[in-house]
């Protein structure tokens, strides 16, 4: 084999085109051995046309042998031909003893394609010709972790535990705790996350402990695991957020804002801290700063109501009513996907004495909120200051309607329609 690792020292070397002539000669005159090994180091190296001729040559003298269709199918999938690869991988017999390798090929392209169906029976099948080969335990809890069958999941990632903590760079204890902590089973998860760790220090490993704890209302166990990411790596913008969450449910309020902070120094792009922040400035008396956070979440994202309806609260509290009205109309063509803007819209009309537009926008939300005793208890007293009596008249019986012995609703019906 001089000639193939003569090759692989002139591409290490960078010396291309002499690789390429010697390359030649082995495909012209070389031995079936020495094409096979040659094809398995270019193929390593990235040169796929050059490896598949190999291999393409060596298949018009033994077509049927299945260490070259896997070979061939693996050049494939990484030149993105899957369906090819699919098709040469299928030539493989059931008596060849590739065939086993040649099913967990088959079951990752299937799995690729949304073929989860298929793909569970390649790997049961290879399960059967290869039962010690846990790999394919690993390949069914991928698997079906992917389709959501966690329970099937984790039982056949604890077949790989058995055998081995780490495979192909996955922790199983941390594979198996995110899916306990996505169905809500947050004790054994961190079990889990704790075993993960103790394995190796890995920061999404440590994130998805820290979560999980402050899922599970460990909150200073969440705090102290945050905290250490943190430390490890300032800039995994996401720990932010959680860590002032955690600090808030502690009533540290002063901690919790401080974690806001820090995290748009990191991501000042993130409207979801700004807002956060921004209800945790109100709580602690800050509503100049709530204010400006809230602006600021709503700048990166105009369409982002939530943040506009608690600004609007914040100037509701503050009897800034023109303020109310200058937001909303900023926010006009989301009014739609948030009647409560029209709501707010009316209620600062009305308080600015400018009726006609707020009897506009009560109509409007009317079509939203025809079922809400607030709105139409609202709504009707605007009604009757209003002077339009009949209208009050119907609004009020609509509430009656849910409430048939509200005796306030039964005497303004009565003296509204007399």
């Amino acid at each position: 084999m001089n000639r193939v690792n003569k090759i692989i020292s002139l591409l290490e070397n960078g010396q291309h085109n002499e690789a390429i002539d010697e390359y030649n000669v082995v495909l012209t005159n070389g031995m079936p051995d020495e094409k096979f090994m040659l094809a398995e180091e270019l193929f390593e190296f990235g040169f796929l046309t050059e490896a598949k001729s190999l291999v393409n040559s060596l298949l018009e003298i033994y077509p049927e042998e299945g260490e070259l269709l896997v070979l061939l199918g693996e050049i494939l999938v990484e030149a993105g031909d899957d369906e090819q690869a699919i098709l040469e991988l299928e030539k493989i017999s059931e008596q060849d003893p590739s065939f086993g390798q040649s099913l967990l090929l088959l079951a990752d392209l299937y799995q690729v394609q949304g073929l989860y169906e298929v793909c569970e029976r390649k790997l049961l099948r290879a399960k059967l010709i290869l039962p010690e080969e846990v790999i394919i335990d690993f390949a069914l809890g991928e698997l079906y972790s992917e389709q959501g069958e966690v329970s099937k999941a984790i039982k056949s990632y604890e077949i790989v535990l058995k055998e081995h903590q780490e495979i192909a760079g996955v922790s199983l204890h941390q594979r198996i705790a995110e899916l306990l902590s996505a169905s809500g089973v947050f004790e054994e998860a961190l079990e889990h996350y704790d075993k993960a760790l103790d394995n190796k220090l890995e920061i999404n490993t440590l994130f998805g402990y820290a979560f999980t704890a402050l899922q599970a209302g460990y909150n200073q166990t969440a705090i102290e695991k945050f905290e250490e990411l943190r430390g490890l790596d300032p800039e995994y913008h996401s720990l932010y957020l959680h860590l002032a969450k955690a600090y808030e449910r502690e009533e540290d309020l002063a901690n919790s804002l401080k974690s806001i902070q820090e995290g748009i120094k990191q991501d000042e792009f993130n409207k979801e801290l700004f807002f956060y922040g921004g209800k945790i400035a109100i709580k602690l008396g800050k509503t100049d700063q709530a204010e400006r956070y809230f602006r600021e979440s709503l700048a990166l994202d105009p369409g982002f109501t939530e943040a506009a309806l608690t600004l609007n609260k914040l100037f509701f509290h503050d009897e800034r009513y023109e303020d109310v009205i200058d937001l909303i109309s900023q926010l006009e063509y989301v009014e739609d996907e948030e009647p409560q803007l029209l709501w707010d819209a009316a209620l600062a009309y009305n308080k600015l004495d400018e009726f006609s537009y707020a009897l506009d926008k009560y109509e409007s939300a009317y079509t939203f909120f025809k079922d809400n005793e607030v709105f139409l208890n609202d709504y009707g007293y605007f009604l009757i200051e209003e002077g339009k009596n009949d209208r009050a008249a119907e609004v009020f019986k609509q509430l009656l309607k849910g409430d048939p012995t509200n005796g306030e609703y039964q005497d303004l019906v009565e003296r509204l329609t007399s």
